[in-house]
């Protein structure tokens, strides 16, 4: 099916190849872990000769198979088969393994290795996140596949591992993957029963394989993973199995071949030292002294991947010429998405100034606009669709039946939700979004965190951004989240003031090419103010009401639903003659980005009374207000009560705010005096 199968002989040789290139690459960098490719060398092996449809010189070829090494600590096996099957990663940049600037870093990067599908390294994450892909597989297949014309057709294929299926988020996804019976989906458990710890049982005895037959999957067992034909039959059983995922439990061996540390967690993640390593490759039938030794015939075997590649590439673009023939409109929705630079904006027009509007209500307006003119926007949320207002009305549900549906339920798994919409993304065709409450974002961060690191533009709805939630307390009203998401690097936050800041937040969003962008939007209505004053939301921050005599003495800067507070207090001030200028903050990260000139223009630094107002968390706000401004934040959780209540409780009143502005301008007066 892939390459041709060698002798039992030359099989052996590239197994081994593949694992003393690990122990080599571990051994030359002192970090790493050579226990895993050492055992799992021939379960890859098999998967990379025999059944992986991917071309080298086209890493991004639209129908390639994907393959995930979720138990990302075990780099060095996948950098190995990237090396040797023609992969722009070179012999040099393994011998620099986990050194500055190779190609073979630490854990796997998407977008800095050519042939990485995603990051991996927190463990669960790849295993959810090609859940996501085999979704996006089997949603567009169902689109756009004809009979006799099968253009979507390719398969997810994963190697996990004992830590990956711990962690809560690989039970979430595997669930979920049952559920929808994601056929093309195909994992290889390395079950060595070895943790850092000590072996498995100290913690994880279960019955994986009940485990997983109870999720709806198809589970097989190879009880030696070193026997290449069992593997093989494994994996023909489970690509003949179409309604279910399978799991391939292989009975594997940490660091196998090393007299001294096979089966221990010594192999795990330390090199085996000159030493042990010399031994293990005397196991082998290895030159002990030529480290990266590569045999001709080896890397002449693997290589003819560089031939099979770009043939199957053509054998597909073959299938795809006719399919553009007889099915042109099809042809010509998928050619909008394949050839697209950057997703455009569909018409979206203003929202009338003049009423009440939560700004979740607006968002769901806004998505389902999007979602009339723009077929390849697709999401869903984690059960809470009706209050996130996350569902696409004419989009149909993606079941097991109808997986050509627009709205993904995700059921209440937001930690896997975070990992699928990544696999989404990455497959490559969609602009993907997901929903939540802002305080269950906490449940899906590391994923939030890797959409960020792989520069994958998600788009994550999150409603209840405030203690204006109410009555549900402090368990549902958020206090520090906000904060959380503004840490992170190439994360954009936007919390919209109303209606038609939401409008232009969800502009950016679906635009977005290169980082993901998290939405923190009310429940609660809010003034919809005129589209005309609400143009500075891709600034970050702008001037939304200036001071009556054009220089402020006060400035009144605020993000979301304290905006109108804000603007409230601001008729008050002018009132009592301080002349007070409204910035409306969206995002941080995007006012960050603007020029001196303009930060400085919008907050001058010569006007000291400056007041943040926001219901959050204070941290961060002082680079704003300066050593002599005030915050009004939150410095403790909610409660319990109707939200007015709550704003009039914490000081979130334009009373308030007046008061503290006033007394913040005349101790300022009587510094000067």
């Amino acid at each position: 099916m892939a390459i041709n199968n060698p002798s039992a002989e030359l099989d052996q040789r590239m197994i081994n190849t593949l694992r003393t290139l690990a122990i080599d690459a571990v051994e030359q960098a002192n970090s790493g872990h050579p226990g895993m490719p050492m055992g799992a060398a021939p379960m890859a092996h098999v998967l990379w000769t025999r059944f992986l449809r991917h071309n080298p010189k086209n890493p991004r070829w639209v129908n390639r198979d994907r393959f995930i090494l979720s138990a990302g600590h075990g780099s060095m096996l996948l950098y190995a088969l990237l090396y040797l099957t023609g992969y722009d990663i070179s012999l040099d940049d393994l011998k620099r393994f986990r050194q500055w600037g190779s190609k073979a870093a630490g854990h796997p990067e998407y977008g800095w290795t050519p042939g990485v599908e995603t990051t991996t390294g927190p463990l669960g994450q790849g295993f959810a996140t090609g859940v996501g892909m085999a979704i996006a597989e089997r949603h567009l297949a169902a689109r756009y596949n004809q009979p006799g014309f099968p253009l979507i057709d390719h398969y997810t294929y994963a190697i996990v591992s004992d830590g990956d299926l711990m962690e809560g988020i690989a039970s979430e996804a595997a669930s979920l993957a049952g559920h929808l019976k994601l056929g093309k989906l195909i994992y290889l458990y390395d079950n060595n029963h070895i943790s850092i710890e000590g072996t498995t049982d100290v913690a994880f005895t279960e019955n994986v394989g009940a485990r997983f037959k109870a999720y709806g999957w198809h589970v097989l067992t190879v009880d030696d993973g070193n026997d290449i034909q069992a593997i093989h039959e494994a994996i023909v059983s489970a690509r003949s199995t179409p309604d279910q995922p399978s799991l391939i439990m292989v009975r594997t061996h940490i660091g196998y071949g090393s007299p001294n540390k096979q089966d221990t967690p010594d192999a795990h993640g330390a090199p085996l030292g000159k030493e042990e390593a010399r031994l293990a490759k005397q196991a082998y039938g290895w030159p002990e002294d030529q480290p990266f030794w590569v045999p001709t015939e080896v890397l002449s075997q693997y290589r003819t991947q560089e031939s099979l590649g770009p043939l199957w590439e053509r054998q597909w673009q073959t299938l795809w010429r006719e399919y553009q023939q007889k099915f042109p409109e099809l042809a010509r929705s998928l050619r909008s998405i394949w050839e697209a630079d950057s997703p455009s904006w569909p018409d979206v027009p203003p929202f009338p100034s003049g009423q009440e509007m939560a700004t979740r209500t607006a968002s769901g307006r806004v998505i389902n606009l999007i979602a009339d003119q723009r077929p390849h926007f697709i999401g869903g949320s984690a059960d809470l669709g009706p209050s996130n207002e996350t569902r696409i009305k004419n989009g149909g549900d993606f079941t097991p039946d109808t997986p050509d549906g627009r709205n993904l339920h995700f059921g209440v798994r937001e930690h896997a939700m975070g990992a699928l919409l990544n696999g989404i993304s990455l497959h490559g065709e969609f602009r993907v979004f997901g929903g939540t409450f802002l305080i269950f974002s906490d449940y899906m961060l590391p994923a939030m965190r890797l959409a960020a690191l792989m520069h994958q533009p998600v788009t994550y709805v999150l409603t209840h951004d405030s203690i204006g939630v109410g009555e549900d307390g402090p368990t549902h009203q958020p206090i520090e989240q906000v904060t959380h998401l503004r840490a992170i690097p190439n994360l954009v936050l936007i919390r919209p003031a109303d209606a038609n800041e939401t409008r232009e937040a969800w502009r950016l969003a679906f635009t977005s090419q290169s980082r993901p962008v998290a939405l923190a939007l009310t429940r609660q209505k809010v003034p919809v103010l005129d589209a005309d004053r609400t143009t500075g939301v891709a600034q970050g921050a702008y001037i939304l009401e200036d001071a009556s005599t054009g220089r402020p003495r006060c400035i009144l800067l605020a993000s979301g639903s304290e905006v109108h507070l804000a603007l409230a207090a601001r008729q008050t001030l002018e009132a009592k003659g301080i002349p007070t200028r409204v910035v409306s903050m969206p995002s941080w990260a995007l006012f960050e980005e603007q020029s001196d000139e303009y930060r400085q223009r919008v907050i001058p630094p010569d006007v000291p009374a400056r007041i943040a107002i926001e219901a959050a968390s204070p941290l961060g706000w002082d680079r704003y207000v300066g050593p002599q401004g005030q915050i009004l934040a939150m410095r403790r959780f909610g409660a319990s009560a109707p939200g007015p209540e709550l704003y009039r409780q914490f000081g979130f009143t334009p009373e308030n705010i007046v008061a503290i502005a006033e007394s913040l301008v005349a101790s300022l007066d009587l510094d000067r005096v």
